[in-house]
């Protein structure tokens, strides 16, 4: 795969711990983050984050749309015993302009649907969280809270989502029940109530998915076969769902995640995105340039987070980062000098891009984690590449250093990430 699949017995990584028995995220032992507090995710994007990834000899560029490509990085993170891997999606081809794609050639285009990657991935490992990218704008909630619920029962209790907007006019072209109009510049007032909105209904939508997961009570299936009785009625609940812009009834297809609720996680840059991640989300993933900006961040999400009434809910917030890792620091900035040569262009990216060895990207890490953020998604510039150097250089550094652990403590994603299995709100309402 890359220079790392010689140091795996020189870096020590532990193998993956057996199977942990019993039901899922009903009885999952305490997490090791109490001891080693930082998480650790990875964003799957292709071949990788930089665009011209797909050219180094490392990136399988012919396996891109298999499933044997995804589970093999899949496996890699899992080796690594990463909290979980999130994967990429859209409703329209990768473009590096907006509002409108782009006509390049010279650029991975395509992509696999996220969620049925998850679903192909989750009985072939038995550890890792898997948290597909669902985009809310022209998607129906009672169709993703059905497919993440599904995911979570196969994979016993390790599934999540990533919940974005999409403000394209061409990707609500491909649907033809709304227009979203063209948006040219960002800090227009028409712009900004543009985008207040699709994140408004997104936080609708959230909320739907949430309540259909608590729609059947966790013990509303009876199958008893000797009285013919295989479902408790009494124990599914009508959810009444009624916003401008969604009128659900209820209640799901499907039964009560193990997990009760599966991970909701999003990306934010600014006030608005700050305020879906502080009242709908379990993750926000934030893109601090230093540690001052980190603090700030944090302190803007718990302040949204106490306006919105959640202040005594658990809220992680991870840095993203692109990172790109070698033994040697100038070997890594020449890859990424001769990558950003192949693209034609320096990389842009909304996250800061990382660019040294496992040991100085360990240290940055730390210094965000002092500076408020539990945990890091980092996005391999090159997957065959740099996926490996996370899993064999850093985390064996993280470990050395004693702040990541060193095999998986919980059978559950909520506790890898320490967080508590949520009571169903119908059941208790009943109960009350």
């Amino acid at each position: 795969m890359s220079q790392w699949n010689s140091k795996n017995e020189k870096a020590g990584r532990p193998e993956p711990s057996s199977p942990l028995h019993g039901l899922p995220g009903r009885h999952t032992r305490v997490s090791s983050a109490s001891r080693s507090p930082l998480h650790l995710a990875v964003a799957l994007d292709g071949t990788g984050w930089h665009p011209a990834s797909w050219r180094e000899p490392v990136a399988r560029p012919r396996d891109l749309f298999t499933a044997a490509y995804w589970a093999d990085l899949v496996a890699e993170a899992e080796r690594g015993l990463l909290d979980f891997v999130t994967i990429e999606d859209g409703l329209g081809l990768q473009s590096s302009h907006f509002p409108d794609p782009d006509e390049r050639t010279d650029q991975v285009r395509g992509r696999l649907d996220a969620v049925l990657i998850a679903s192909r991935v989750a009985p072939l490992t038995r550890h890792i969280g898997l948290v597909p990218t669902v985009v809310a704008t022209h998607t129906e909630p009672f169709h993703i809270s059905k497919a993440i619920a599904t995911l979570d029962h196969i994979s016993t209790g390790r599934a999540g989502l990533r919940v974005q907007i999409t403000a394209r006019p061409n990707e609500a072209a491909h649907f033809g029940r709304r227009t979203i109009p063209r948006i040219e510049a960002h800090d227009h007032p028409d712009t900004q109530e543009v985008v207040a909105g699709l994140f408004d209904e997104a936080t609708d939508y959230v909320e739907v998915v949430r309540r259909l997961w608590d729609s059947w009570e966790d013990d509303a299936e009876i199958r008893d076969a000797a009285t013919g009785r295989f479902i408790d009625r009494d124990k599914l609940h009508y959810i009444d769902f009624r916003g401008p812009h969604f009128s659900v009834k209820g209640p799901s297809i499907t039964p009560r995640p193990p997990q009760g609720q599966p991970i909701v996680s999003a990306l934010a840059h600014d006030t608005v995105p700050y305020r879906l991640v502080a009242r709908a989300a379990d993750i926000g993933y934030v893109t601090p340039h230093d540690t001052d900006e980190a603090r700030a961040i944090v302190a803007r999400i718990r302040a949204e987070q106490r306006a919105a009434g959640r202040s005594a809910e658990p809220l992680h917030v991870f840095g993203d980062l692109v990172v790109l890792l070698d033994d040697d620091a100038g070997a890594a900035r020449a890859r990424r000098e001769r990558l950003d040569a192949l693209a034609g262009q320096p990389y842009p990216s909304d996250a800061p891009v990382f660019t040294g060895t496992p040991a100085q990207l360990a240290d940055r890490l730390l210094e965000f984690h002092r500076a408020g953020l539990s945990g890091f998604r980092l996005r391999p510039a090159v997957a065959g590449h740099d996926l490996p150097a996370i899993t064999r250089g850093l985390v064996p550094e993280l470990q050395r250093r004693g702040v990541f652990r060193r095999s998986y403590e919980a059978d559950t994603l909520r506790g890898l990430l320490g967080l508590p299995r949520p009571a169903n709100r119908y059941a208790a309402a009943v109960t009350a």
